[in-house]
């Protein structure tokens, strides 16, 4: 992914016709492509790092290993800070929400707590049971449900409105903290709230809370209820979102390559093996990966073997590196390894008249795809095994 970082000097892109306007370059993040495409485009045209002015605010826009490394690394304490921003306030308990706090000693600590409590070797270790039990549940639920609308024609399962409510509540947060409000460019005009992000941000601060409010020590500048708060809603965000957007796009990526998908079910049939995708600009650099386009998962096991993906090796950074690296790398291998395996071994795949997955991406803090996956899965093992 492109990394957007505060800088004090660069060059700047130039405008058509020499003309700055007021916003900056907030126009051409503006259309219908998500931000990273648009960026990375960019890239192309005018070198891998660059700036770019966001109204009031520059950025330096890195798409290139190499720069990366030198961020991350002897870099890395000059751009491990957060800018502060309409989400981080609103929806992030006024930037107490350490994924989004500013760099320092509350970010130390949150973050230390979160580390050590829940995303430890030792505590994964510890409660890999549920983890295994709930993905199991899950691939059960789908098989009872996969024999309902066999017998009933097409029956579908209702969710409850309370889950309903909770994962609308989670959908807009990641819409919102996506966007680019003009607020965050031009605070100056935050009070017209073009746009309407604020009210947005608001009514979904509120959902939220009600949604972690039932569900640490007191710290300077926040008490213990909005950490405890914030520091759960930041978990639950940070393991939810991107583990259900890796998964849709390993799936639509194996259906559009269907001789992949033969060949890893295969191999969790005889070996129980499981694979890894990760896509952005970076990711698909030509200098680096051969046919960077291409899904070819087979490479992590031939040509880059040796390419690990817990921030040391900065041709692939999925999960990011430095001081801000993602502290649940250990997590979401693991819980991605073990549902997509699952899956895999538990139903064959297939989409609606065997036409191929739209790979369009949307727009939003993760990387979306802009139509919903349709998959018709159909179990290939003993009934027995679903139980």
């Amino acid at each position: 992914m492109d990394i957007l970082l505060p800088f004090p000097t660069a060059v700047t892109v130039p405008e058509p016709g020499g003309a700055r306007p007021l916003i900056g370059h907030l126009h051409l993040l503006g259309g219908p492509k998500p931000a990273h495409i648009t960026l990375g485009n960019m890239a192309d045209k005018y070198g891998p790092i660059f700036m770019i002015k966001m109204g009031m605010h520059r950025a330096l826009i890195v798409s290139n290993w190499e720069i990366a490394k030198e961020c991350f690394t002897s870099k890395d304490k000059v751009f491990c800070n957060r800018p502060k921003s309409l989400a981080s306030e609103i929806l992030g308990y006024n930037y107490a929400m350490f994924g989004l706090s500013p760099y320092g000693p509350y970010w130390r600590q949150i973050r230390k707590i979160a580390t050590l409590e829940i995303l430890s070797n030792h505590r994964l270790e510890m409660l890999k049971h549920i983890r295994e039990s709930e993905v199991k549940a899950s691939v059960k639920e789908i098989y009872d449900l996969w024999m309902k609308n066999k017998k009933n024609k097409g029956t579908t399962k209702e969710e409850s409105k309370e889950n309903e409510r909770s994962k609308e509540a989670l959908r807009k947060f990641f819409e919102l903290t996506g966007a680019f409000p003009l607020a965050d460019a031009l605070p100056f005009m935050r009070w017209l709230d073009l746009g309407g992000h604020e009210k947005a941000m608001k009514k979904t601060a509120k959902e939220l809370d009600e949604v972690v409010e039932e569900g640490a020590q007191e710290l300077p500048s926040y008490d213990a209820d909005t950490i405890n708060k914030a520091t759960c809603l930041a978990m639950i965000l940070g393991g939810t979102d991107t583990t259900t957007v890796t998964l849709t796009w390993a799936v639509a990526l194996l259906l559009n390559n269907r001789h992949v998908l033969e060949k890893a079910q295969n191999e969790l049939d005889t070996q129980n093996a499981p694979f890894v995708v990760n896509l952005s600009k970076l990711h698909r650099d030509p200098k680096v990966w051969c046919n960077p386009c291409e899904f070819q998962p087979e490479r992590f096991l031939t040509t880059h073997k040796d390419c690990d993906v817990r921030g040391q090796n900065f041709e692939l950074l999925p999960f990011g590196s430095g001081r801000r690296v993602c502290p649940g790398i250990s997590f979401a291998l693991q819980v991605m390894q073990l549902t997509l395996a699952h899956l895999l071994q538990g139903f064959e795949f297939a989409t609606p008249g065997n036409e191929p997955i739209d790979m369009v991406e949307g727009i939003g803090l993760t990387n979306l795809k802009a139509t919903p996956l349709e998959v018709l899965l159909t179990p290939r093992l003993p009934a027995h095994i679903y139980q």
